[in-house]
């Protein structure tokens, strides 16, 4: 049984990580897996991480992983709208994958969101003209009434497009059943149509001592619940902007892999302001025997054998804040003793003798740490690119997103960067996905820490991707009522769902 050409889904959730991209990767996967045609897409997302699609656009990551899900190209139809915060009150709005300015968020849903809705649809619209499923993911809760009047990504897109609504919820957190009920009481009678059911996320234990609560919910609701998935470790695709992502999840809530030599391998990642993109060390994580941790004080670089200055929305303001902790003194030391560092993109930028930002944090000029060769400018416009290359003698690709122009005076060149010693720049994020280069990397690294760590030659990131994603495909298949899923995808919504007061103030 295949859905029909056109038909849909929302994913919605009863708070922000409930797990609506998980579970919308999931449904992606499996629905590929029966011969579905499937698209993931997201209208708005606010992320500091970030893709760069074939074509040149900036999606979130999220949406990128959804569509290796569903095994198709991803494409700025997939996430037209995506706000990169710039700070507690302003973002950069890029639309259709490219940035078109700065707004504050009373701005932004003041009147410019409401004008973003016909583009917003218009690419649902070609989704699901082009696919048999359009699987949609809305963001933070529909239930938020003081935003509801400019939703365009929860049950505004829902009502346009006629698609019902599966709300998520996380159970590890508690009082799962009083959000979903308060989550369908709060929104309208017209929004509340759309409503189709639940799906408990993260269940510990045995699940017939739930089934009471479920029972009480659909008589109190009128609603079912199409699934209870089980909390599992190491389950996160490259969500929005929390800690907990990707294969790094796995990493920081299980056990490390045994090393493939006699020593692991350290990673420290400085945690800078408005961190970006710091999926690029999740390939690092994956390596057996590399652990990767966060990091925010100087101390906690002593035992680190590499130390990553990852990317940031805010260079000035990271560089700032690696020297108010005494971090940029550490990095320094680091370099003076021969000691490995990364820097990637804002972080690569910091490693640099001088910034000149008329754009970002309109700073000026601000002298850099001075641990490379390199003089950067900001430019208005951004650099989007998908480039390859080689580097330590592998093939390398990557994506770059960002406004410095780096100026590289000396050095060895290293990708678009360059590198001094045991101190490495590049602008290109995802660079250590490719295995040949990474393995080759990690032998620097080691033999300049004086570590007997030897990298795996048989780990595939690829692969562990591929198989992340079928487990997520597997949880939909075997916990959730996929029937149901089924019939809601290429049906619609069921006629008859009940109206539970006091509906929208």
């Amino acid at each position: 049984m295949t859905a029909p050409r056109g038909g849909g889904l929302l994913v919605a959730g009863t708070t922000s990580d409930a797990g609506k991209s998980v579970v919308t990767a999931g449904i992606c996967r499996w629905l590929v897996r029966r011969g579905v045609k499937v698209a993931p897409f997201k209208a708005q997302n606010m992320s500091l991480n970030s893709y760069v699609t074939r074509e040149g656009a900036e999606i979130g990551r999220a949406q990128a992983m959804q569509a290796a899900a569903a095994r198709v190209e991803p494409s700025a139809l997939m996430n037209p709208v995506l706000l990169k915060p710039g700070g507690d009150r302003s973002s950069q709005v890029v639309l259709m994958g490219k940035p078109v300015g700065e707004l504050s968020a009373r701005g932004y849903h003041a009147g410019r969101q409401e004008q973003l809705f016909g583009t917003v649809t218009a690419c649902l619209e070609e989704l699901r003209r082009t696919h048999d499923a359009v699987i949609c993911e809305g963001a933070g809760s529909p239930a938020e009434i003081n935003l509801r009047r400019s939703d365009i990504v929860n049950m505004g897109v829902a009502r346009a497009g006629r698609l019902p609504v599966v709300v998520v919820g996380d159970i590890d957190r508690g009082g799962v059943f009083a959000s979903f009920f308060g989550t369908t009481a709060l929104l309208s009678p017209e929004d509340q149509k759309l409503i189709a059911g639940y799906v408990v996320n993260k269940f510990r234990g045995d699940v017939t001592l739930l089934e009471p609560g479920l029972e009480m919910l659909r008589g109190l609701t009128g609603r079912p619940t199409l699934g209870v998935l089980p909390f599992a470790h190491g389950l996160g695709i490259d969500e929005e902007d929390g800690l907990r992502v990707s294969l790094r999840g796995a990493v920081r809530e299980s056990v490390v892999a045994p090393p493939y030599g006699t020593d692991v391998l350290r990673v420290a990642v400085c945690a800078v302001p408005l961190m970006s993109n710091f999926t690029d060390v999740d390939a690092l994580a994956a390596e057996p025997g590399v652990v990767v941790r966060f990091v925010d004080r100087a101390e906690e670089l002593a035992d680190a054998d590499l130390v990553v200055v990852p990317g940031t929305r805010g260079t000035v303001k990271a560089l700032a804040w690696l020297r108010e902790r005494g971090l940029a003194d550490a990095l320094k030391r680091r370099a003076a003793e021969g000691r490995p560092v990364l820097g990637v993109c804002g972080g690569f930028q910091v490693l640099g003798e001088r910034i000149d930002d008329e754009v970002e944090s309109r700073a000026g000029t601000v002298e850099g740490l001075g641990l490379l060769p390199v003089r950067v400018r900001f430019a208005v416009e951004k650099t989007l690119a998908r480039p390859a290359g080689k580097a330590l003698g592998e093939h390398v690709e990557g994506y770059e997103i960002h406004h410095g122009v780096a100026e590289v005076l000396d050095g060895e060149p290293f990708l678009d960067g360059c590198r001094v010693g045991a101190v490495w720049g590049t602008h290109w994020h995802g660079s250590l996905e490719s295995d040949g280069f990474r393995r080759a990397f990690l032998r620097e690294v080691a033999r300049a820490a004086g570590r007997a760590f030897v990298p795996a030659p048989d780990t595939s990131f690829a692969a562990l991707r591929e198989e992340q994603l079928d487990r997520l495909g597997d949880l939909i298949e075997e916990h959730a009522d996929t029937d149901a899923l089924l019939r809601l995808i290429g049906d619609g919504v069921p006629a008859g769902l009940p109206f539970i007061p006091p509906g929208a103030p």
